[in-house]
């Protein structure tokens, strides 16, 4: 059944998995080391998914890009032996502005909104510690880590697997480079409600600038509500970080933007590595206000999380409630393992998340791919 976040029940488990996490050879150190994301099996074919794969390990929305996007990507396509036109760049700025009341100055466009965490952690890392909690998409803050450019400070999830912002923010000194946040979190799918996180993410900032990865903020319950974007339209020390990855399904593409003051937009744009191409505006500018496409692809995405959902509850299955396109769940087995056996039936879920032994993470791709995920389940546990 679901449990209740009250509940204790699901992080004991967790809490296993960390004390067993020395029989598979792995310290609590060395898995903050590797980090969340350690590379997985490879499931692509040249483009995509194997053939007969049930894609379900890398949280990508299979429902884009839609059709105004591919439009977009077309035209740009056919100018690709010219370099991205400023006026795109201006374009996509003056269309995210808009829709929150910013100056287009504020907007950064980069290649996905990693390369805009990735700078981040560049700009920041030198001025002492990545302050974030111990599970959150950490690949962007380990790029400057491993380049002996910053250092990760990790808070210890809530006894819940709630981020601990009481924690957190006694910790956010003026000595900590920058705060990382990613809401809702991933792999947990949980969210911070703008109630909680807005007043401590003020506070923090206050003290040092605070980012918020807001990768799937559009799946969201109340996406307005939830948003760390009028801090920064308060002037406080705030960087959000958005992509065209997840409810756009452009994760190909690679499109991604920050929302912050100007004078930090500046510093971000001088620290970007890459130019983003001209295929990527045309998209972006294309789908970025297609009401009806995300309409549909959030429906998408929901309907397939619910049939996950019901699947573990008649399994019995602890998961954490999601607001995203993946579900964090425990199925009795060490997530290693059930990744192995459901590959054998060529299903693809991600495996185990540091040293998380028993937590697994599903995504939601195609109903159909779902379907057979639910399916497969109750067979690769033998209930």
């Amino acid at each position: 059944m679901a449990y209740d976040l009250s509940r204790r029940a699901f992080f004991g488990a967790g809490m296993a998995g960390l004390a067993g996490c020395a029989s598979a050879g792995m310290t609590s150190l060395t898995a903050e080391a590797q980090g969340a994301f350690p590379p997985s099996p490879s499931t692509s074919g040249m483009f995509g998914p194997e053939e007969g794969l049930a894609q379900l390990s890398r949280n990508e929305n299979p429902y884009g890009p839609a059709p105004s996007a591919l439009k977009g990507i077309s035209k740009a396509a056919e100018a690709g032996a010219y370099y991205t036109s400023m006026r795109s760049t201006a374009a996509l700025q003056k269309l995210i502005a808009e829709r929150h009341g910013l100056d287009p100055a504020q907007i950064v466009i980069t290649t996905g909104s990693g390369e805009a965490l990735s700078a981040l952690a560049l700009m920041n890392g030198p001025k002492g510690p990545i302050l974030a909690p111990r599970l959150f998409w950490d690949t962007t803050a380990l790029y400057a880590a491993n380049l002996g450019l910053a250092e990760i400070q990790r808070v210890p999830l809530t006894s819940d697997m709630e981020i601990d912002l009481p924690t957190m923010e006694a910790k956010a000194t003026s000595d900590i480079g920058m705060v990382q946040l990613c809401n809702p979190n991933n792999p947990t799918g949980l969210v911070l409600p703008g109630s909680v996180i807005r007043p401590a993410v003020e506070r923090m900032a206050a003290k040092t600038t605070v980012v918020v990865d807001e990768a799937y903020i559009e799946l969201a319950d109340d996406p307005d509500a939830t948003t760390c974007i009028p801090l920064v339209k308060a002037g406080h020390d705030v960087v959000v970080t958005r992509t065209f990855s997840k409810i756009y399904g452009m994760a190909g593409i690679r499109v991604g933007y920050t929302i912050s003051s100007e004078e930090t937009a500046e510093k971000i744009r001088a620290t970007a590595m890459s130019w983003t191409p001209c295929t990527s505006f045309g998209g972006a500018i294309g789908c970025y206000n297609d009401e009806g496409f995300l309409k549909m692809s959030r429906g998408k995405i929901v309907e397939a999380r619910e049939m996950v959902t019901s699947t573990l509850d008649t399994l019995g299955m602890e998961y954490l409630p999601s607001q995203t396109n993946f579900v964090y769940f425990k199925s009795g087995l060490p997530a290693e393992d059930l990744r192995a056996r459901l590959a054998e039936k060529k299903i693809a879920i991600r495996g185990q998340y540091m040293d998380y032994t028993d937590l697994s993470r599903v995504s939601m791709g195609r109903i159909e791919d779902v379907e057979r995920f639910c399916r497969a389940l109750p067979e690769v546990v033998g209930a």
